[in-house]
């Protein structure tokens, strides 16, 4: 029987493309940068690779909503990736 083990660092930068995939998919914004920010949170609690994110992000689709509701709109498009593997999200609205 054969184990393959694959480490974090293999990954680097796929959560973040899928993060923007995801999210150009379903809000088709006008402006969208995604920063990972995990490297600020090196031997903190959640810290790894691809853990913690900064998003700003304008789009239509959020402009007639609260900022709560447009967080939760983001939470709900990314509710995998929040589930297995992000620690931290930013959101900002612009």
């Amino acid at each position: 029987m054969t184990v393959f083990t694959f480490k974090q660092e293999f990954y680097t930068d796929m959560l973040e493309q899928i993060i923007i995939e995801k999210l150009t998919r379903e809000l088709l914004p006008k402006h969208l940068a995604v920063h990972n920010d995990s490297h600020k949170h090196a031997g903190h609690a959640g810290a790894g690779v691809e853990t913690h994110f900064r998003i700003e992000i304008s789009s239509p689709d959020l402009s007639g909503l609260s900022r709560v509701a447009a967080h939760q709109r983001i939470y709900q498009i990314l509710d995998q990736e929040m589930k297995n593997g992000i620690h931290a999200l930013q959101i900002i609205i612009k």
